[in-house]
């Protein structure tokens, strides 16, 4: 009779050893590969070169004409958001440094800290250290500091230092929405160039282009709609297209002003007849409850209403206070006051501007 020799703790890890050694190595087969369609289309069609930004050829040929000939100044580009500053930089530094691109260039925007230390630490140290760009056309390097009105005047006043000291290897690009909010001895220091809002044919060819792209269903209508609402803004245009997408295969003017939450021209229509004709009581009911709803915000009907005015018909003193009057209800509303208080106000001031227009036609 045979004994069956007891097994050890050893023999059943020596066995599972074994075991694992035969088993294939899979790391790295199963990668994920990011989608295309979740990119964001600000990002998916940026600019990648100065011939494809949308608009101020004037400042781009500029600009493309001191990189070719090798004479780029610091600059200060300033402007309303969604005007093509960042991107034109970009290009800029795409032509300027092809390959080598991340090794030449620092970029630094709001998300980050940009208080004097990072200015007297970071940046120094990035631009003090020799530049071997290898095909690179300039040998100096370009520090890219995004949304530079946000940066405090100790950091601002600390990096007017670091540009005078390191002029000859590095360029600093600096851009922002505000310049006044840039301190005058940085901006003396800078080619300065001002990105106004687009004009409403070259956003509508760009966004006829990203249409084209991804195969949309876009009518006249829905078209005018998207330019209008970006007021000359690319970045809000391009984040509503895709956003209307989303919602919708057929991308309407309704569509679209209703997924922006921004209120249709008709209803626009309506509460300025009812402000204009209706008594005081039954304006207030009927703008309460579109206002509901819509889903409406007061603030964008008065903005609304606002644009309005100014294609009716009227005297221009009665004109003049009644925008006076818009404006300061616009402007108590952007501090949160009471909605039922200021559309109270909104339907008063149409009342005594209605009083005023009894008494000029009876003139």
């Amino acid at each position: 009779m045979t004994t069956e020799e007891p097994i050890s703790l050893m023999d059943i890890d020596e066995d599972d050893n074994q075991n694992h050694t035969l088993k294939p190595n899979n790391k790295g087969k199963n990668v994920v590969v990011p989608d295309t369609k979740a990119i964001p289309w600000v990002e998916k069609y940026r600019p990648q070169s100065l011939a494809d930004v949308a608009a101020h050829r004037d400042i781009v040929d500029t600009i493309d004409r001191l990189t070719s000939e090798n004479r780029l100044p610091h600059l200060l580009l300033y402007g309303p958001p969604g005007t093509g500053k960042t991107s034109t930089i970009l290009a800029v530094a795409q032509k300027l440094y092809g390959a080598q691109y991340h090794n030449m260039i620092l970029e630094l925007n709001a998300s980050d800290d940009r208080g004097i230390d990072v200015v007297r630490q970071q940046i120094q140290d990035f631009a003090s250290t020799q530049s071997f760009s290898f095909g690179a056309k300039l040998p100096v390097k370009l520090v890219l500091l995004d949304e530079a009105d946000a940066m405090t005047k100790d950091a601002q006043f600390a990096l007017r230092r670091v540009i005078e000291k390191y002029t000859k290897s590095t360029r600093f690009a600096l851009i922002c929405n505000q310049v006044n909010k840039i301190i005058p001895a940085l901006q003396s220091r800078c080619t300065r160039f001002r990105f106004a809002p687009l004009e409403p044919i070259h956003v509508s060819e760009r966004l006829k282009h990203v249409i084209k792209a991804e195969g949309l269903d876009v009518p006249e209508s829905g078209l005018a709609a998207l330019v209008r609402l970006s007021n000359g803004d690319m970045r809000k245009a391009l984040n509503i297209l895709q956003s209307t997408h989303m919602a919708s295969q057929q991308i309407t003017e309704e569509v679209v002003y209703l997924c922006t939450g921004n209120p249709l021209p008709k209803d626009i229509e309506q509460i300025s007849f009812w402000l204009l004709n209706e008594s005081f009581a039954d304006s207030f009911k009927r703008i309460s409850e579109i206002k509901t709803r819509n889903g409406l915000a007061l603030i964008d009907i008065v903005r609304e209403v606002t644009m309005f005015v100014f294609k009716i018909k009227m005297p221009s003193e009665v004109r003049v206070r009644l925008i006076d009057d818009l404006a300061n209800i616009e402007y108590r509303l952007s501090f949160g006051c009471n909605d039922k208080l200021q559309l109270g106000s909104l339907i008063s001031t149409f009342t005594r501007a209605r009083t005023a227009l009894v008494a000029a036609a009876a003139r």
